[in-house]
């Protein structure tokens, strides 16, 4: 229960820090962003929500590449 908490206090800043313009950001600022990403990653993937985007995006995945070939 602690890590949805925590994932979603995490989502919440990651669509603040993404809505501002891009030209104000500095490289750092753009690091720190990649970084609490890639920490709700983590904290997300395990739970039942993180397990169906996987899902969702593995089906997708085969899809297109299943498309694309001849």
């Amino acid at each position: 229960m602690l890590t949805l908490n925590v994932a979603v206090l995490l989502a919440v800043i990651i669509v603040l820090r993404l809505r501002r313009r891009t030209e104000a950001r500095s490289r750092r600022d753009e690091k720190l962003t990649v970084v609490i990403v890639l920490v709700f990653g983590v904290l997300i993937a395990p739970t039942s929500f993180g397990q169906g985007v996987l899902s969702f995006v593995g089906e997708l995945a085969q899809s297109i590449s299943k498309s694309g070939s001849p």
